[in-house]
């Protein structure tokens, strides 16, 4: 029996527009598929790309009922979910925007807590072209910054000043 790579999910790149010039149906209508969701550990000080956090259903989701309250969750793991929206510059592909939301999640209790509306408000501005990360703490910013520098150099690269200082990193 051979070994099964473990498969690694990237960034959406650029794809053609889905509407592909006709004119009818879907005009008008956003496009997710240069956005990626990336869950920050801030315990464990790591970051994942979890394409199922666009539907809520993240691994740190998964079992768990989340309220607006933040007491229900106390005691639990503080998690950030990212907004990454990648775009096309002349010199190659770009972090664009970048949005961060908070999430605790008490495991044992299976409750958590996070603002629904607010997430959706950041993906948005993410896709707007936005950086907004000023919530995050100074540990999970360079938790993030070193994520988006491994995942890909060269898009870190031709991203704006403003991700770096945004992030504390002036490299």
């Amino acid at each position: 029996m051979s070994e099964k790579k473990k498969k690694t999910i990237g960034f959406n790149i650029i794809k053609n527009d889905p509407t592909d010039g006709h004119g009818g149906y879907g005009i008008g209508a956003l496009s997710l598929d240069n956005v990626s969701p990336v869950i920050v550990d801030v315990e464990e000080g790591e970051a994942e790309i979890d394409v199922g956090a666009m539907h809520a259903r993240s691994k740190a989701e998964k079992g768990v009922k989340f309220t607006q309250n933040r007491e229900d969750s106390e005691g639990g793991k503080q998690f950030w979910l990212v907004w990454v929206t990648v775009d096309r510059k002349p010199e190659g592909p770009y972090y664009a925007g970048v949005t961060a939301c908070e999430m605790v999640i008490n495991r044992e209790k299976r409750r958590g807590y996070k603002m629904l509306p607010e997430h959706v408000n950041l993906m948005d501005k993410s896709m707007k072209r936005k950086i907004i990360v000023e919530k995050m703490d100074e540990r999970s910013k360079g938790v993030l910054a070193d994520f988006l520098k491994r995942h890909n150099a060269a898009m870190w690269t031709h991203s704006e000043q403003e991700l770096r200082e945004a992030l504390h990193i002036n490299k």
